[in-house]
């Protein structure tokens, strides 16, 4: 990968052809962690994408410093790899939708996937965090297709500390009508026109 920066906060250090270690990795994010509560951003949370053990982006919670909700490290940490893993991003032409994390990849093996190939996204990287991701970013790190999940404190832990995320994941396990939030599906017969359109595109990109 050579030598990259990521200049998204004034004290970065760029990262060479030595691999670090995930102690060290593990630190970088804790760095920005504990940045994004000393400058008011947000929560005690920062997070690293390594490949092979080189820093591909970093990110850290900015939720009071933007007002975005879903400014979470993990969010912020995978846009910032989309963009550094793809040159044209963030406005993709079509002609290189197979390129770089749009490039196609079989599925893997025992896979219940229709499709048989999808974008690659992030597969061959990992994801250093403060703390265990929150459903949303979770969701986000399924989607990205990352290898390997690490955080250092749990999800126990970050409850104490204010941020309580696990009756979440109890909503999501409860039928529509007994969640927190309403739920409920109208007019089926309106989307389907946006999928039909989806299905009938010639040469879709799987993703």
């Amino acid at each position: 990968m050579g030598q990259m920066l990521d200049r998204s906060t004034k004290d970065q250090r760029p990262i060479g052809d030595v691999a670090m270690e995930p102690k060290e990795l593990m630190a970088e994010a804790v760095r920005l962690a504990r940045e994004s509560v000393d400058k008011g951003w947000g929560g005690p949370f920062g997070a690293i994408i390594a490949r092979n053990g080189e820093i591909v982006a970093r990110g850290q919670n900015r939720v009071l410093l933007t007002g975005d909700p879903t400014a979470h490290a993990e969010v912020e940490t995978i846009r910032k790899a989309v963009q550094m893993l793809n040159p044209e991003a963030p406005s993709i032409s079509e002609e290189h939708q197979n390129e770089s994390t749009l490039q196609y990849v079989p599925r893997p093996e025992g896979s219940p996937d229709l499709v048989p190939e999808r974008a690659r996204m992030l597969r061959g990287c990992s994801i250093y965090i403060s703390g265990a991701p929150c459903p949303m970013c979770m969701s986000a790190i399924y989607w990205s297709r990352l290898d390997e999940v690490y955080f250092s404190c749990d999800m126990e832990y970050t409850r104490r500390i204010g941020f309580d995320d696990s009756f979440q994941y109890e909503d999501f396990q409860k039928p529509l009508d007994q969640r927190r939030i309403k739920i409920q599906q109208i007019y089926p017969e309106l989307g389907a026109r946006a999928y039909e359109a989806w299905s009938h595109r010639v040469n879709h990109h799987a993703y």
